[in-house]
């Protein structure tokens, strides 16, 4: 019989967990407003409206809308493959099954904690040396890493080190702008919050000139108009460049925004990890979703997936039908 209040920009796991939703609106770091409460269905579409009905208050000039791309055939030129890979740090085993990436191409990676998920990046970055299987492409990569430690360096000699053409027109138009980091170019990096430094570190990454680019964990800290901005921003970069990228996330409704193909990891945290072969992202969230037991739907007015409540209706139709994502 107790009350529990979550501040949660992932809406999936919060539209899962709350029975009702405040939506905070105002200017950052200048004031804020709470609203009256509302379902957790009514609370998220109302946010990602922009429009508050009931008060008529219209807090953000357009509405977000998730268009997840329709199911697509890897296709182009052949970017990097890898054959079948292995790697044993202490207790833990991972496996890789061969596969390949294509240009242009983003490949989202999913799974639970502690099962290999970065140690792949790190092999394919040439971090980590693979027990048995080789990776013969030789490709520059550029890799953002999961956990990201400030210095008292300031941002703006960061990004320049990196890019000495960091504040082209060019790079302002497709990377410090969209991602909103120019008011944080003169602050030192230990200055910064978690979102902050998150976003900084996602230039840094897309301002280095590579073949491949691995991303760890890029939305964690960002509120849910930074996730779409860094995903539109991650998407632009590696067409225009011919690129292509990997990118690990836990937020399932990112990932489906962001990706082209999906990479899945099974296996038992901190003992087995197998990283399967890269396939669509319906098929691939169809079968992750399949081992955690939860189902999702889309929701018809803004296009988001919703998790089904355990043993609902829609829940206990899709499992029949063996269809765990729409």
């Amino acid at each position: 019989n107790k009350s529990v209040i979550v501040v949660e920009h992932d809406l999936l796991i919060l539209d899962y967990l709350a029975d009702l939703v405040h939506i905070l609106f105002g200017k950052a770091a200048v004031y804020g407003v709470v609203s009256h409460p509302k379902s957790a269905k009514a609370g998220i579409n109302t946010y990602l409206s922009g429009y508050l009905k009931d008060e008529n208050i219209r807090f953000r000039d357009h509405a977000i809308k998730f268009e997840i791309a329709p199911p697509k055939k890897a296709k182009g030129d052949l970017f990097m493959n890898w054959p079948k890979l292995t790697k044993k740090l202490s207790s833990f085993n991972l496996e890789v099954e061969s596969s390949e990436i294509y240009k242009k191409e983003i490949v989202g990676i999913v799974g639970a904690n502690a099962i290999g998920k970065t140690t792949f990046a790190q092999i394919l970055a040439g971090e980590l040396k693979p027990d048995s299987g080789e990776i013969k492409h030789k490709v520059k990569i550029s890799y953002k890493p999961q956990y990201i430690e400030p210095t008292k360096t300031k941002v703006l000699a960061t990004l320049m080190k990196i890019n000495k053409e960091t504040l082209s027109q060019e790079n302002k138009i497709s990377i410090i702008n969209p991602l909103q980091i120019e008011h944080l170019l003169n602050k030192n990096l230990d200055e910064l919050s978690g979102g902050e430094l998150q976003r900084i570190a996602i230039a840094a990454c897309l301002l280095r000139e590579a073949d491949l680019y691995l991303l760890d964990e890029p939305s964690t800290y960002l509120d849910v108009e930074q996730r779409l901005a860094a995903s539109k921003t991650i998407q632009k970069v590696i067409k225009s460049r011919e690129a292509a990228a990997l990118v690990i996330d836990h937020d399932l409704l990112f990932i489906s925004y962001l990706s082209d193909r999906l990479l899945a990891f099974s296996g038992e945290p901190g003992k087995t990890g197998q990283a399967n072969k890269i396939i669509s992202v319906k098929k691939g969230m169809n079968d992750f979703l399949k081992e955690l037991g939860i189902t999702c739907r889309k929701e018809p007015e803004t296009g988001r997936p919703r998790v089904n409540k355990p043993d609902s209706v829609k829940d206990r139709e899709q499992k029949e039908k063996g269809e765990y994502y729409l």
